[in-house]
């Protein structure tokens, strides 16, 4: 399904506030190999992952291809998904 970045950006936002914020993903790193350093989440008919960050990854979201960057105050888009030939 083609997504705008606009859209991927949304329904990351709805995500992130699901799973509790900006910060809250952010400041509570998780070790790599707990078993709940990623969570899923559904915003209608999309998945969103949240990874929550650690000292050597940073926190990032990702819905179809687009991925973001958590910060304190906000999102950064880190990737696009790749475009068709």
């Amino acid at each position: 399904m083609n997504m705008t970045e606009d859209e991927a950006t949304a329904i990351a936002w709805e995500a992130i506030e699901e799973a509790g914020g900006t910060r809250s993903i952010y400041r509570n790193p998780r070790q790599a190999f707990s078993a709940h350093s990623r969570r899923m989440i559904d915003v209608g008919e999309h998945k969103v992952e949240i990874r929550y960050g650690e000292i050597s990854t940073p926190a990032v979201a990702t819905v179809n291809g687009w991925v973001f960057e958590i910060h304190d105050e906000g999102i950064v888009l880190l990737i696009r998904p790749p475009k068709p030939r």
